[in-house]
């Protein structure tokens, strides 16, 4: 923490990767403007572009929604790091949880309002798995040192990103390119956030390299406990792991963009050209090994994936994908 609370200067001037808010988007811009005249033409016309959405695509997209519904879960390990007893202070770390809070709570508003108007999706049965999933809360199963909670932000960042990149880009395949443009507004308040976090954690290498290597190591031994993998929605006890596997078998996020991102943190943090001894260099080879590993597992992965039995899901009424 001693390491972390040093870096006040630096994540000062990395501040510029949160958006005035005056500049802003906000959800209402993406959306039918039911205070217009024509409000009745254009809900329809969102309504007719969302129909052309498959099955498996709506599973996809409202576990993404619920995960991003469950952001005060993700506020409380971070807020560790920023250490605002009163809410309000003007120390860098604060102003950055806070206003990186505020970008995110866009984005369950805007996918939350989304389904509600397309008519698509039982929004109760939505709602009671948001409401699920806050209740059950979200360990990240770092070890609560402050590196490993970073490091998992930058992780957690990109793959994001990736997953509403490919949401959006499915979408537009299928003809809905109102939400294509949405994910791809999402996705690119996530690559600022990556970017925040992925250079706070290059700068804690440079400062502590031993320390950070031994806890990012840590964070990948653990795996990447993903946002929502404690949503329910009271009937499907196995809720997360089959919303999973249909994310994987549409490619919005597989095991080769897992594998991808470690390889990507390894370069962007000089993993692999640290000199290192000791336990931090078992800890660097285990870190350089982890890429292929997961590429080597990605075929058998997907095969079983494809193999597994098609499941019913509340949120649409049932239905099974």
């Amino acid at each position: 923490m001693d390491v972390i609370e040093s870096l006040q200067g630096f994540v000062g001037e990395n501040l510029s990767l949160l958006a005035p808010v005056d500049q802003a988007w906000q959800p209402t811009d993406f959306l039918p403007d039911l205070r217009s005249k024509d409000w009745v033409e254009q809900l329809a016309a969102f309504r007719q572009s969302a129909e052309r959405l498959s099955d498996e695509l709506l599973v996809v997209l409202v576990g993404n929604m619920v995960t991003e519904e469950a952001l005060p879960n993700y506020t409380l390990p971070l807020s560790r790091i920023a250490r605002d007893d009163t809410g309000t202070a003007d120390e860098p770390w604060a102003k950055w949880l806070r206003g990186w809070t505020a970008e995110e709570n866009r984005h369950g508003d805007l996918l939350n309002a989304y389904l509600r108007l397309t008519g698509r999706v039982n929004m109760r049965a939505v709602e009671r798995t948001i409401h699920h999933l806050l209740k059950n809360g979200f360990n990240p199963r770092s070890k609560d040192d402050g590196y490993s909670g970073l490091i998992y932000a930058a992780f957690q960042e990109r793959a994001t990103r990736i997953t509403h990149m490919n949401v959006g880009k499915l979408a537009a395949a299928q003809g809905d390119e109102k939400l294509s443009k949405i994910c791809r507004r999402i996705a690119g308040d996530e690559a600022r956030h990556e970017t925040f976090y992925t250079r706070v954690v290059g700068e804690i290498m440079e400062r502590d390299p031993e320390g950070g290597t031994l806890a990012y190591r840590a964070v990948l031994k653990g795996l990447i406990a993903m946002p929502g993998r404690l949503m329910g929605d009271g009937k499907d006890p196995d809720l997360y792991d089959h919303f999973a596997t249909v994310t994987q078998r549409v490619g919005a996020y597989t095991v080769r963009d897992y594998a991808q991102i470690i390889e990507h943190l390894n370069q962007s943090w000089g993993v692999t050209h640290r000199s290192l001894t000791g336990q931090a260099a078992r800890a660097q080879d285990y870190l350089c090994r982890q890429p292929e590993r997961y590429e080597h597992a990605a075929d058998g992965i997907a095969e079983r994936i494809n193999q597994a039995p098609p499941t019913p899901y509340t949120w649409i009424d049932g239905r099974t994908t």
